[in-house]
């Protein structure tokens, strides 16, 4: 019986061993999280004093007599960890970033390069915009005050650079999510000023589709695309009778663009990069200039494969060569046009959400359209 009980005790002694010797060190973080592992090590959880002292007697007599002595005298390390006395550090709003990133680390499972980046830049700058106004202050200390003097620099603002509250709203939730995830990941219990802050939105700027007369005329006259790089080109062409995102067509492989198929197509896959939601999975078949133009590069785009470059280059040329239709116009304008043309068509709710990746708004049957039923669609508006 002892020997088959030696090897759970000996791994117990390691883990208070491994417990009490990162206890020896500067930092505060590491240092607590050394005493909640020393106090699991010999059987308890860790509980602040507070807790520990309102523990049933056999309860608290029973970590009270866990406690070696050294010399005659209790451990103080061990003491700490089972009677409560390591001190908590406060995370700071800073330090809860750094944190954040592990934390949240589910959430960019699957997310390429540049998705992380999109991903990670509006929180670093929420984060940055709240130390810069309110300091960098401890989670436990953010006050109902220390939020409205936040929420009062954003109306300054922007009043001053003409923002819409759209900006503000979203430096609000990105620094919530932060905090939040934090709060209930490190287990703080702590109640976060959160509330209320939103700014009230008025009408949402919306990109104007391209009309089908500036299409023909203005960006498929002939040179007109002629100064863009070829991939760039095509991803453009291509979007014009499909209405994928921008970032799904830069980011199609040759094994994704299947133009010996009986009915040439296009899949949209999480092919090392996440997709918008599950719905923006999909096929999409090719026809006029856009089938032309992935005639043209039948693998790929290497040069825009996760470059967030693409999409200021397109709109930078088309702005320089007159070939936007109105300065709200951009290359996003591509995918309302087609959207537009497919309404103004008739063509089914649910062949235009599957094509577009949009989640249906009522409950989904069946598989949907095959790809000759989706191509003689998209053939009746193709340009």
């Amino acid at each position: 019986m002892a020997k088959s009980k030696a090897p759970v005790a000996w791994e117990h002694l390691v883990e208070g061993w491994e417990a009490r010797l990162a206890g020896d060190t500067g930092d505060a973080e590491r240092r607590f999280e050394a005493a909640r592992e020393l106090a699991a090590a010999r059987g308890f959880r860790y509980l602040p004093a507070a807790q520990v002292a309102s523990l049933p007697r056999e309860d608290l007599l029973e970590r009270i007599e866990a406690v070696p002595l050294r010399n005659g005298q209790p451990d103080r390390k061990e003491a700490a960890a089972l009677l409560g006395g390591a001190q908590e550090p406060k995370i700071t709003v800073s330090r809860a970033l750094e944190l954040y990133w592990t934390l949240a680390a589910d959430r960019t499972i699957g997310k390429s390069e540049d998705q992380m980046r999109r991903w990670k830049n509006p929180r670093i700058k929420a984060v940055n915009n709240f130390l810069a106004v309110v300091g960098d202050k401890a989670l436990a200390d953010i006050s109902g005050y220390d939020m409205l003097d936040f929420r009062n620099w954003w109306i300054e603002r922007m009043a001053s650079e003409d923002l819409t509250p759209n900006s503000a709203n979203k430096d609000l939730i990105h620094l919530g999510d932060v905090l939040k995830t934090v709060n209930k990941m490190k287990r703080l219990g702590l109640v976060l000023p959160l509330s209320d802050l939103s700014f009230k939105e008025g009408e949402k700027r919306s990109r104007p589709p391209f009309s089908v007369a500036w299409i023909r005329d203005k960006l498929l006259a002939p040179g007109a695309l002629d100064g863009l790089n070829l991939e760039a080109r095509c991803i453009l062409l291509g979007m014009v009778n499909t209405g994928y995102r921008p970032s799904e067509g830069a980011c199609l492989t040759a094994a994704q663009i299947r133009l010996d198929h009986k009915v040439p197509h296009i899949s949209i896959e999480p092919v090392g990069r996440q997709l918008k939601s599950a719905y923006a999975r999909r096929i999409i078949p090719l026809a006029g200039v856009s089938l032309e133009a992935f005639r043209q590069c039948p693998d790929g785009f290497p040069r825009y494969a996760d470059n967030p470059a693409l999409s200021a280059t397109v709109n930078k040329y088309l702005r320089e060569n007159g070939l936007m239709e109105s300065p709200g116009h951009s290359l996003y304008s591509l995918r309302h046009s087609f959207e537009d043309r497919m309404q103004a068509a008739g063509i089914d709710d649910r062949i235009r959400r599957d094509l577009f990746g949009h989640r249906l708004t009522r409950e989904r049957y069946g598989k949907g359209a095959d790809l000759d039923h989706l191509l003689r669609m998209i053939q009746a508006v193709a340009i």
